[in-house]
């Protein structure tokens, strides 16, 4: 039987979000063929993480959170929402998530403050349990609770969006493109505000095409190709998947050739005083640079690492020209 109990007070299970196998085929329209938009997918989110859902254009991850959200049916598979199956438990299913989607769905002749009220009117909430002013005030827009939806800026209205997902309290939060088209200060305050949410215990699922962002917010990331999960993991482990590094050196003195002692290494000379070292971890330390710089008697004035990100693995596992053998960003753009 459907619970009428609030998420927050059933108990805390490990993973607020797992799915095993799921299908989704949209049919074939004007004799166009059926597509499978989800091929088999299955991940769990854990419970409090920050959740990163990445893939290209198309890859299927709208599908998923429509699904998720009880705005798609899926075609097989199971899905369970802070324990509730979307079958068995929708109402369960659909308490215990918030979803803030891509577009900017306000009434413009609302107020914020009216603008959740109504919200929580439709879930439920009764009048004496509503945080409206509490809600407002987490997300910065306490001073602009009375003014019209349609007065507020971009960012602020991308924030009221956050705000009216949180209502009802879910436990789980999910973040569709939240930042697209919002400028670098905004989406800085809009990042604090959701980062406060995720340490006071709320679980946190994002879509980003801003590789950058997930990879400084996530702590584990699950990668959506063509309908498939082609990688699902920490992101410290996924950015180890690529065993390389460069070295970057800048010596005291003029160079017109490597010198003898750092030939085993290989380094590029890219200018009299400056070499690259592009080495793998796994094979060999930085230490080891460092001592064959002393035997070459080169007084190292600066140097800097660059290592491998996360648009390096997305690429690798997502683009045709990893595909060919290329896992360089120049050679995917190209």
């Amino acid at each position: 039987m459907p619970r009428d109990l609030p998420p927050d007070a059933l108990p805390a299970p490990d993973n607020a979000i797992e799915i095993d196998g799921l299908t989704k085929t949209y049919r074939g329209r004007f004799g166009q063929k059926e597509k499978r938009a989800l091929k088999g997918v299955s991940l769990s989110v854990p419970r409090g993480s920050f959740f990163g859902l990445l893939g290209p254009n198309g890859a299927g991850k709208s599908t998923l959170i429509n699904i998720m959200a009880g705005l798609v049916t899926k075609t097989a598979g199971t899905v369970r929402i802070w324990g509730a199956d979307i079958d068995r438990d929708e109402r369960g299913a659909r308490l215990a998530i918030g979803v803030v989607p891509q577009e900017l769905n306000l009434d413009p002749f609302f107020t914020p403050r009216e603008l959740l009220e109504v919200q929580a009117g439709l879930y439920g909430v009764p009048k004496a349990e509503r945080r409206t002013d509490e809600i407002l005030a987490l997300v910065g827009l306490s001073d602009k609770a009375d003014a019209y939806a349609r007065t507020l800026s971009g960012g602020m209205r991308r924030r009221l969006l956050v705000a009216k997902a949180m209502v009802h309290a879910p436990p789980i939060l999910v973040l569709d493109e939240p930042t697209a088209g919002v400028d670098i200060e905004l989406r800085q305050q809009l990042w604090e505000q959701v980062k406060e949410l995720n340490r006071r215990g709320t679980t946190i699922l994002l879509t980003t095409h801003y590789l950058e962002e997930a990879q400084e917010l996530c702590d584990r990331i699950a990668i959506i190709n063509h309908g498939d999960v082609v990688a699902c993991e920490p992101k410290d482990t996924l950015l180890k998947r690529l065993d390389n590094k460069a070295l970057h050196v800048t010596v005291r003195e003029a160079l017109t050739a490597v010198p003898p002692a750092l030939a085993a290494l290989a380094p590029e000379l890219v200018e009299p005083r400056k070499l690259v070292f592009r080495f793998k971890p796994s094979e060999t330390v930085m230490g080891e640079i460092l001592e064959a710089l002393r035997r070459a008697e080169l007084s190292v004035v600066d140097l800097s690492t660059e290592e491998a990100d996360l648009e390096d693995i997305f690429l690798q596992l997502t683009s045709s020209a990893a595909a060919a053998g290329g896992t360089s960003k120049d050679a995917a753009r190209a």
